[in-house]
């Protein structure tokens, strides 16, 4: 299986060879999307409540069946073993399949792990993902490369977790509005037809029963990191553990990806990290309130509050007081949902409801101005190469904080080329714009990482960043 990638418009680059996408194709992409989103939703309140699996030892007024067979592996253990940052804890074969059914399948074989990673103050904490071995050999120069994957988040409820999904044929439904169908698929299968192996974390606290603290910078690069080590670490696998790494990631997980690559130096120091493709990343959180306020995306907010509380659990008490009971029900359910229900749920909504006060003057004011600079990227230098890659006009991710990220890292001397995707804005609210680049560029982002396994000369373009006006007209 591969994505479909098409051609995009830069002004300064070589486009990329494919059919071009249209106005009229993203309408037709975006009419898709929710017609399939609509029949989905309609399907699952009226088959209401999953039907019971024959599983063992599963009670049966338990709400989402599968969770007795997953509870036994993603439960840590108490207290967790003596170790360091990568080391597993425990591993499993898991099903890994493109369709429910199992009709459609990875070129690979899963497995799924749990290893030790370090929270956001240092003390050690379980996190589950998930390695899968290719089954096609590696074209290119030197040992297979490993891509710690990066992945844009489906909510941080365990049943959101990535590795249940892949296991679960990309489609999770646990009755009512309580299902998602993860999109990425198609890149994972494009990477392992291309011989790469894949590690893919939940991230701190999904799957492994909370406190998720996705997005929150340190833990969520850690997070990313140590999957590679633990993916370094598995028996029998083609991997050499002195072998290449590169991060991989989008939206959310562009974000993990540059979190990860710039405190690899300092947190992982023994990997041999060559590139990371760091796609639309939220570099500088404290931009992003206007462009998640009314969109499709509202409830990504409701993520952030809930993964603030879980990385700093004494601010909780502070920030309730600060909610309308509208904002506590926005910050339960989203605690709990994953990103499809929470669409359907929120969609479109505006946030000022869910607050007391002023919610640019709470950003602007301690202690949230200070937290929300914390979580800012740029501040570290990556050691290895870096592309950036988003739309100029992004409705969901602000262009200007990955515009700034790249400065920030060309001042510190990295090796950066930034890459401006110039398809127009249509639908911004939808978050077209967004979407699209990713399948659109995605091509593009795989062979710069295959350059940078193959040891090809990088073309940085520090020199020649846009500026950050809109050309006249």
């Amino acid at each position: 299986m591969t994505v479909p990638f098409v051609k995009q418009r830069n002004s300064g680059a070589p486009p990329v060879s494919g059919r071009t996408l249209t106005r009229r194709s993203f309408k037709r992409t975006a009419r898709l999307i929710w017609v399939c989103a609509l029949v989905t939703s309609v399907c699952a309140s009226i088959l209401g409540p999953a039907p019971a699996h024959a599983e063992p030892n599963c009670p049966p007024n338990i709400g989402y069946q599968p969770e007795c067979q997953y509870r036994p592996f993603y439960t840590p253990p108490n207290p967790l073993p003596d170790g360091a940052p990568g080391d597993l804890i425990r591993t499993e074969h898991s099903r890994i399949a493109l369709d429910p059914a199992g009709h459609g399948n990875y070129s690979g074989t899963g497995t799924r792990i749990m290893y030790q990673s370090t929270d956001g103050r240092g003390s050690p904490v379980a996190v589950s993902g998930t390695y899968i071995e290719p089954d096609r050999p590696w074209p290119g120069d030197g040992p297979r490369p490993l891509i710690a994957f990066a992945p844009w988040g489906q909510g941080l409820g365990d049943q959101c977790a990535i590795s249940r999904l892949l296991s679960e044929g990309g489609l999770h439904f646990g009755g009512g509005l309580d299902f998602v169908l993860y999109f990425e698929a198609g890149f994972i299968a494009t990477m392992l037809d291309r011989g790469f192996a894949l590690v893919i974390t939940d991230y701190q606290g999904t799957g492994t029963y909370g406190p998720p603290t996705t997005g929150i910078r340190v833990p969520t690069a850690h997070a990313v990191l140590d999957s590679a080590r633990a993916a370094k670490k598995l028996p029998s696998t083609s991997l050499d553990p002195a072998g290449p790494v590169a991060f991989w990631g989008y939206g959310p997980g562009g974000s993990a990806a540059g979190a990860a690559v710039e405190l690899a130096p300092s947190y992982a120091p023994e990997l041999n990290v060559v590139g990371a493709w760091v796609g639309a990343p939220i570099a500088d959180p404290a931009l992003a309130l206007d462009y998640a306020d009314g969109s499709l995306l509202v409830a990504t907010m409701g993520y952030a509050l809930n993964a603030f509380i879980g990385a700093f659990p004494e601010a909780e008490q502070g920030l309730r007081q600060a909610l309308t009971p509208r904002g506590v029900d926005f910050l339960q359910k989203t605690r709990y949902a994953c990103i499809d229900e929470a669409i359907i749920k929120f969609g479109f909504r505006h946030l000022q409801p869910y607050f007391i006060p002023d919610i640019h003057q709470m950003h602007a004011s301690e202690p949230l101005k200070s937290a929300l600079a914390a979580q800012r990227l740029g501040s570290l230098k990556p050691s290895a190469p870096v592309q950036i890659n988003i739309n100029r006009f992004d409705p969901l991710i602000p262009w200007v904080g990955a515009r700034q990220l790249a400065a920030d890292w060309c001042a510190l001397g990295a090796d950066v080329d930034f890459w401006t995707n110039q398809q127009p804005p249509l639908l911004d609210k939808v978050g077209v714009n967004s979407m699209a680049t990713y399948f659109v560029d995605g091509e593009r982002g795989i062979q710069w990482i295959t350059d940078r396994f193959n040891g090809v000369s990088t073309t940085p373009n520090c020199d020649r960043l846009p500026p950050f006006e809109l050309p006249a007209g």
